[in-house]
């Protein structure tokens, strides 16, 4: 997981080589600064003399171990004449070296931070493309709230993660290294014992990190439980008071924010547990360190006590890069938990897959043909669809009919290639439709479902969604050909009107119209229509039908029929049932033939 993300780093190389040229020369200054400050401290306690002839003893001996070389340069930096002076430029250098390091420090957490300020972005877009070159089929098996949850909530988790780990991530393990290299070369021995300290920390980290890793996991699933019943609640709001149901909803809702304030909980435990216990590692550790230490310089004479200071100094300032990583460690793992549910998205394959070299086809020559077609979805068995063959001819109205779940819909699907065929072909102009480009096939068509799909925005965008470079002109004329001029003049501010989510501020007649209004402004030759007039009152259903006789005019037609009267003079009436073709002519020959259709047509309007 991390290396993918890592992989993610990739375009925005330069920018991690100066994140990490940055981190390397803030650890230089840190170590110096710790370093600098054990000199500043025995120059206060020490006899100036006394470190003269240290100085003067260490620049003539030939054969001088790691340490003493180190202490001859820090020497060589500060020491001067007099104490007073040697005062002074400790002073000065360790000024200078702070403020070097907390520049290092600013650069290299503004580059980190771009770095992943651009990771996150880009991961956002995937995301969000991705899940738009899908193909139905996903949608029909995925939870919308679960998606909204990922495309949000983990997606924020993984930035807020990374805001801070990326920076600490490349400096604090060199910080670590860089501690522990210079407490062997001030003493071996006295660093073995300290190096005990990592394992047993590090150990912590490891079950801490998978423990948070295992409840993240749970947390961000809850979270997406949460999001579906506030989407769900919030969209049938009216649904909800009208079966006086807001104390169950309270009910369930309360219950699934309790689970997840469990789990919020438990993590809160064991993220706020590490540290100090750490730190109580690192510090009982230390005690036993001064111990033996202080031993070795009071009694024993085997160490200065300047390199003592100096030892203890750098020891306890590995307890705060080791502090860190173990919440890096945390925050990284929560973020993992939201980066596998991001990556689960990212690696599903659409199974609408085009062709290489695909056919670009720009209009309809002679007619789309159903030859022999099975169909059922992906997490079922049955069949929706049949062995269906018919064919629409070029500027034909063909309809189908029949009860709910009989496949109508799932046939519309199919022509603009929502769906594949597991049988059989749907061809236009003799060409499967699997060997055409997707983009040109679904260009030749408009579809005007029954429920109506508008966007947050101006009626005069929702018209002209998916089309560039529209005038006001072209709109005018195609809202007055679809019967909705008059009421777009009385909103507030015309055209510029915003509609509210999915069109709330309008009417169901109003919105059908704009959608009529979009499908014309494409000029398709090929039109789906779901037929959108049962739910409207009469004097809407008048208008709709009229904007839908101008719409059909000269194209070629396939519309799902639930009232029967506005099929009458379809070229073609299918009859469906169970996924099957049952019957197939034109609504006069099917009342002749008494059979379904007779009964159907016969129910509708109240014979017999």
């Amino acid at each position: 997981m991390f290396k993918r993300i890592l992989f993610l780093a990739k375009p925005h190389s330069f920018l991690l080589l100066l994140s990490i040229l940055s981190s390397l020369a803030f650890v230089f200054f840190n170590s110096l600064s710790i370093w600098l400050t054990a000199s500043f401290i025995s120059n206060i306690l020490s006899d100036f003399e006394t470190l003269k002839i240290a100085q003067e003893e260490l620049i003539i001996t030939e054969d001088r171990s790691v340490n003493q070389t180190l202490k001859m340069w820090s020497n060589n930096l500060f020491l001067d004449d007099s104490a007073i002076g040697t005062l002074k430029r400790l002073c000065y250098s360790i000024f200078i070296i702070f403020l070097m390091k907390n520049i290092f420090l600013y650069f290299k957490n503004y580059f980190s931070g771009m770095i992943q300020l651009k990771i996150i972005n880009t991961l956002r877009n995937s995301l969000f493309n991705h899940l738009n070159s899908l193909s139905l089929s996903f949608f029909k098996k995925s939870n919308t709230g679960k998606l909204t949850s990922i495309v949000l909530n983990d997606v924020d988790i993984m930035k807020n993660a990374f805001s801070v780990s990326f920076q600490k991530l490349l400096v604090e393990p060199i910080n670590i290294l860089t501690f522990v290299s210079l407490l062997f070369f001030i003493d071996w021995k006295l660093a073995l014992y300290s190096l005990v300290i990592l394992p047993i920390a590090f150990s912590l980290m490891a079950w801490v990190g998978l423990s948070i890793r295992r409840k993240a996991t749970r947390s961000t699933k809850q979270i997406a439980g949460i999001v579906s019943i506030l989407q769900e609640v919030l969209g049938a709001i009216r649904i909800v008071k009208a079966f006086v149901m807001e104390k169950s909803e309270k009910r369930k809702f309360s219950k699934e924010t309790l689970k997840y304030f469990n789990l919020q909980r438990r993590q809160i435990i064991l993220r706020l547990a590490s540290p100090p216990i750490t730190e109580m590692i690192g510090v009982i550790m230390g005690v036993i360190l001064l111990w033996l230490g202080g031993q070795a310089v009071l009694i024993d004479n085997s160490m200065y006590p300047e390199d003592f200071i100096r030892f203890i100094l750098i020891l306890f300032s590995i307890l705060k890069p080791i502090k860190t990583l173990n919440s890096v460690n945390v925050d990284m793992q929560t973020a993992f938990a939201s980066a596998e549910r991001v990556f689960s998205i990212i690696d599903t394959k659409s199974n609408i897959i085009e062709i290489a070299n695909p056919i670009k086809i720009n209009q309809l020559k002679s007619s789309i043909e159903f030859d022999k077609v099975f169909f059922k979805y992906e997490d079922s068995s049955i069949n929706i669809l049949e062995n269906i063959s018919f064919s629409i001819n070029k500027g034909e109205v063909v309809a189908v009919v029949g009860e709910s779940g009989s496949g109508k819909s799932t046939m519309a699907d199919l022509i603009p290639r929502f769906f594949d065929v597991d049988q059989g072909k749907i061809k236009i102009d003799g060409h499967d439709i699997r060997e055409l480009e997707k983009k040109s096939l679904r260009s030749l068509m408009g579809i005007v479902p029954q429920e109506t799909i508008l966007f947050n925005d101006t009626i005069a965008n929702n018209i002209g969604y998916g089309k560039k470079g529209i005038n006001k002109n072209d709109l005018i004329k195609v809202a007055r050909v679809a019967n909705a001029l008059n009421f777009i003049e009385n909103q507030p501010m015309g055209f510029n009107t915003i509609i509210g989510d999915r069109g709330i501020k309008l009417s169901g007649g109003q919105r059908q119209r704009i959608s009529i209004a979009r499908a014309l402004l494409k000029n398709p030759p090929i039109l789906i229509m779901d037929e959108a007039t049962s739910s409207l009152d009469s004097e809407s259903e008048k208008k709709v039908k009229k904007a839908i006789e101008r719409l059909m005019k000269n194209r070629t037609v396939f519309v799902i029929a639930h009232r029967l009267s506005t099929i009458v003079n379809a070229n073609k009436i299918i009859l469906l049932k169970k996924g099957k073709i049952i019957e197939t002519g034109t609504h006069k020959d099917l009342l002749n033939n008494n059979k379904d259709y007779k009964k159907l047509y016969d129910v509708q309007f109240g014979i017999g």
